[in-house]
């Protein structure tokens, strides 16, 4: 049997980012073989990743963005804490699934997982960093976006945001300050859709319908003509796409009230050519999943009376 050294057993860590206790046991299994103790703790590393993903929730995390010539992507990769979220090894590995993303353009999660890593998985990457760190983690979502492009990351990546625009101003002066602008009116101010064109038909009879039973329960309005009640829902669906649509909100810098759509067109004026808000994304971190609530009174009760 191979004699393992606090050298080797430190080397090992330095590699795998793992604890002396396992890098030990992991040699004195592999009989001082370095390359097979890697394995074995990946192998590890599987079983406790299973484990974790099975039992607990990843609600917080980090959402980045990378570009790349005429490509952007965008990943939400979710942590159970967000002290993880800070770990240095953890950006990094997020970084990489950015560029495995652009260079690969998988179909979706299940096939960004089967993806090429640095010579593994993105899946064995993964599980091998859950081991390593000792929280769950899972990638919960990507996007590509083509072409001309504005992306914006709040903070330290709470919120990430891709946005395309149709345009031949691109390369003006002054055309990435307007484009960072759209960026951050997107992050700030959270809305389903682009444009009116974009809200599907069933969501705005929905709305229609909501608005006039208001209308039907409000005593004011009895006996007004039919007339009058349409022009009401009309005017009442307008401030709807005004909350719900990107180009109908009021620009955040505006000092005259204008639209996001009259802050495009002007900016388009100016410069003598065409721009158009094509698309965006945005994703917030943790968005739709439920939380783990801790009830830290019942815990105290459980220590304190021993059960």
């Amino acid at each position: 049997m191979a004699q393992i050294t606090a050298k080797d057993v430190a080397a090992l860590r330095a590699k795998t980012g793992i604890g002396m206790m396992e890098c030990k046991k992991a040699l004195v299994e592999a009989d001082g073989d370095v390359d097979k103790a890697i394995t074995i703790l990946r192998e590890k590393g599987e079983l406790k990743a299973e484990s974790k993903m099975a039992t607990r929730i990843a609600a917080d995390g980090i959402v980045d963005v990378l570009t790349n010539g005429a490509k952007t992507a965008i990943v939400e990769v979710n942590t159970e804490t967000d002290f993880v979220a800070k770990n240095e090894t953890f950006k990094v590995f997020v970084k990489n699934l950015l560029k495995c993303i652009i260079d690969t353009n998988p179909a979706d999660v299940e096939a960004l997982l089967a993806s090429d890593y640095e010579g593994t998985t993105v899946d064995a990457k993964l599980k091998e960093l859950i081991f390593q760190i000792g929280e769950k983690i899972t990638i919960r979502r990507f996007a590509v976006v083509e072409g001309v492009t504005s992306t914006y990351i709040h903070g330290m990546g709470s919120i990430g945001v891709i946005v395309k625009f149709d345009t031949d101003c691109a390369d003006n002066d002054g055309f990435a300050e307007f484009a960072k602008n759209i960026a951050l009116q997107v992050g700030a101010y959270p809305t389903p859709y682009l444009d009116r064109n974009s809200v599907p038909a069933e969501v705005v009879e929905n709305e229609k319908n909501i608005i006039k039973a208001q209308l039907a329960n409000d005593p004011k309005m009895a006996g007004k003509p039919e007339k009058v009640l349409d022009g009401i829902v009309m005017g009442k669906l307008g401030k709807f796409y005004e909350n719900n649509c990107l180009v109908d909100m009021e620009y955040v810098k505006a000092e005259d009230h204008e639209t996001v759509a009259k802050y495009v067109a002007n900016t388009a004026k100016a410069m003598g050519g065409k721009i158009a808000i094509a698309s965006f994304v945005r994703f917030e971190k943790g968005e739709g999943i439920e939380k783990k609530q801790e009830d830290f009174a019942a815990e105290i009760e459980k220590l304190t009376s021993g059960k």
